[in-house]
């Protein structure tokens, strides 16, 4: 029977990418000179399962590009070699290649030859370093080493566990390849074969004395050896002149070489069984990284799964009672009837709490990516910088996880580049050296929110206006918040870097964050303190398909505004309102005046009830760090919603961002609160600069 191998190669490209991410964390915890040998031994086995399960399934371009990656660490590791900080950048930097590799291999496009190529060569330049710098001294003993010239081969003593063959590897075939390298002799010892009764076919046994004679070396034997040495006992001593070497054995049986071809064709399955229980447990011991969190598919907590099946069957009793009940139902069972749907409710929302939590992922799958980001650049632009992350356990939908990464690449990078000085810069100004880029999540108030602070030069007041003005933006005599000031980063184009480079300048990239960050609903707030630091705080919602909403009618239509943006109601009097000429109208709140936004009017519904402002309600709403008065007819209720895309289902429409269907069927639009703010027009929105200019 043939077997598909293709039906595995997803799992070995997820449990590959994993073994990258422990592989680049790993060598970003390091530290050069003193290394922790388990971290140096993790990191080994990681690249060794990524090499295993490359050749099992014919990726012999990554096996063999991994296998002197896996040279180099297992020097490390034995204390043959020093950890530099040069080993580990080109380690670093081979481990994106892998991942170019392995994202080529499984989308079945083309990796660039000659960038392997390159990388490889640094590695086998790193590989024949022998200098003392390099290469660990061997420590003195009574009797020196034979040298090479003085080698006539290898003495091997091979003892399989008694499980080695149900891994699909096998001693024969073991013993064939080393008869490819040389002369081989073979003593077989047999002392611990079982009598035939309790003989188990898939057992090992036997154990063998091997002496190869010839001029291979010691890593062509390594490699022969690769895939059992957690399924073995094994030793490999050079053999020097003057030792003698025992008869060989007689050779193999045919019929024994032709099961063993047999057992041989199944290997691949059963080592790939293997290969998953071994990683399994690996993967039980490491941090989740975000490697699979672009995936299609993710992988859920079992206790997750046993919650929604308790859930389930929760539910189906339920079902089964209220079915019972319409069968024979009369007026004298109203109650148990109440009873039944009552239970039915709370069943059914708190199976929909269970299947959203399948959703959640550790942001961890977002932040994994920016010790590597913050070393790379630190490195590149000459800056000392130390990364701190706290939250990183705290759970997101794993659609917000999906969008919210390219925003938070921007601001860290926005942070290193613009945010931290130079050391000599810190220095002079009385900081330590070593500047501070910290990236915190945490729950607050039914939101994730996410920090991004620094310890740098904080944001010019004066530059960030100034430029703003030159370029338009703002006119002369505009009078605007320290908010409105730091929000000037993200119009489109504008940058207050000197000069360009390939780390940032031209202007490109805040107005993204922005944009991506308003996509999802969210609102991002900017902190900052000159010759202190820079803070950005992004409030996420738990989730992106059921929102906490407030429903208001305006009309003959219901519109759904998010909870997260309101910050009150309240009902005014005419004599609160403030008319500006050409402007429209404000009102104070508090000592400060927001400007009114008539919901009628900028949906262009007809129908609407209130028409003067003592009529309706206003909802002060806040989005983008603006806020305003949204005027309605009514308040309806607050209820939580399944957002329904409109795009998906129809096309993107300005000011609106899902839409959802009611317990009465009808349909009711999710209102967009920083497009509305946006759409009703900047001039509206500065009225409060001009009342404040004017009192």
């Amino acid at each position: 029977m043939t077997i598909d191998m293709a039906q595995f190669h997803q799992v070995f490209f997820d449990e590959s990418f994993e073994g990258l991410d422990i592989m680049e964390s790993g060598l970003l915890e390091m530290d050069p000179g003193s290394a922790d040998p388990e971290q140096i031994n993790s990191i080994f086995r990681a690249a060794h399962s990524i090499k295993g399960g490359s050749g099992t399934f014919g990726f012999t371009n990554i096996a063999d590009f991994t296998h002197v990656m896996e040279t180099l660490l297992d020097e490390m590791r034995d204390g043959r070699r020093q950890v530099t900080a040069e080993a580990v950048n080109v380690l670093l930097a081979s481990v994106d290649v892998l991942r170019e590799m392995l994202t080529a291999t499984s989308e079945d496009a083309e990796m660039d030859p000659e960038r392997v190529k390159a990388q490889k060569a640094e590695l086998d330049r790193l590989l024949a370093g022998d200098s003392a710098a390099t290469k660990v001294a061997e420590p003195d003993s009574m009797e020196e080493a034979p040298a090479a010239s003085e080698q006539t081969g290898w003495h091997i003593v091979f003892h399989p566990h008694p499980h080695m063959m149900r891994t699909g590897n096998d001693s024969l075939r073991l013993l064939r390849e080393l008869g490819g390298l040389g002369e081989l002799m073979v003593e077989v010892d047999v002392t611990s074969l079982p009598p035939l009764s309790e003989f188990e076919p898939e057992d090992s046994y036997l154990s063998w004395d091997l002496r190869l004679m010839g001029d291979a070396t010691q890593e062509q034997i390594n490699d022969i050896f690769d895939w059992v040495e957690d399924d073995c006992d094994l030793s490999i001593n050079p053999i020097c002149p003057e030792q003698t070497a025992p008869p060989a054995a007689p050779e193999v049986a045919s019929d024994s070489e032709q099961k063993a071809e047999v057992k041989a064709a199944s290997a691949p399955v059963e080592r790939r069984e293997g290969v998953d229980r071994r990683t399994s447990e690996r993967r039980g011991s490491a941090k989740k990284t975000g490697s699979s969190a672009g995936a299609s598919s993710i992988r859920v907590d079992i206790s997750k799964i046993d919650v929604l099946i308790n859930m389930v069957g929760e539910l189906v009793i339920t079902q089964s009672m209220l079915s019972m009940l319409g069968e024979e139902f009369d007026i004298s069972q109203i109650e148990r009837l109440r009873e039944g749907l009552a239970q039915l409710e709370r069943h059914t929302r708190e199976m929909q709490e269970s299947v959203m939590q399948i959703r959640m992922l550790p942001i961890s799958f977002t932040f994994s990516r920016f010790p590597r980001l913050v070393h790379d650049l630190s490195t590149k632009m000459g800056k000392k910088i130390e990364l701190k992350m706290t939250g990183e356990a705290t759970e997101v939908d794993k659609t917000v996880i999906e969008k919210i990464g390219d925003p938070l690449v921007h601001l860290v990078r926005n942070s290193l580049d613009h945010g931290i000085e130079m050391p000599e810069e810190r220095v002079a100004a009385g900081k330590p050296e070593v500047g501070t880029v910290e990236l915190n999540a945490s729950h607050r108030g039914g939101n994730i929110i996410i920090e991004i602070k620094d310890d740098g030069n904080g944001l010019n007041k004066d530059v960030l206006l100034n430029k703003a003005i030159e370029r338009g933006l703002v006119p002369p005599d505009a009078i605007l918040t320290d908010q409105q000031i730091y929000e000037l980063i993200f119009a489109a184009g504008f940058s207050t870097a000197e000069t360009v480079s390939d780390v940032s300048g031209r202007g490109v990239g805040m107005d993204v964050v922005r944009r991506n960050i308003n996509e999802l609903g969210c609102s991002i707030e900017i902190h900052s303190e000159m010759g202190v630091g820079s803070s950005f705080v992004i409030r996420l919602p738990l989730t992106l398909a059921i929102l906490d909403g407030q429903t208001v009618s305006v009309g003959s239509e219901t519109y759904i505004v998010p909870l997260v943006s309101i910050i009150e109601s309240i009902q005014i009097k005419e004599d609160m309102v403030n008319m500006l000429a050409g402007k429209g109208e404000t009102f104070k709140l508090r000592d400060e005046y927001l400007p009114i936004v008539r919901l009628h009017e900028i949906l262009g519904v007809n129908d609407a009830k209130a028409k003067e402002i003592n009529e309706g309600l206003l909802v002060v709403v806040e989005g983008e760090g603006r806020r305003c008065g949204f005027f309605v007819d009514d308040l309806l209720g607050q209820q939580q919603v399944v957002i329904k895309s409109l795009e998906a289902n129809y096309k993107k429409i300005v000011g609106l961002s899902g839409a959802t269907i009611l317990g009465d069927g009808s349909v009711a639009l999710i209102l967009d609160i920083p497009g509305l703010i946006r759409m009703a027009g900047k001039a509206s929105l500065d009225y409060g600069k001009d009342v404040r200019k004017t009192a």
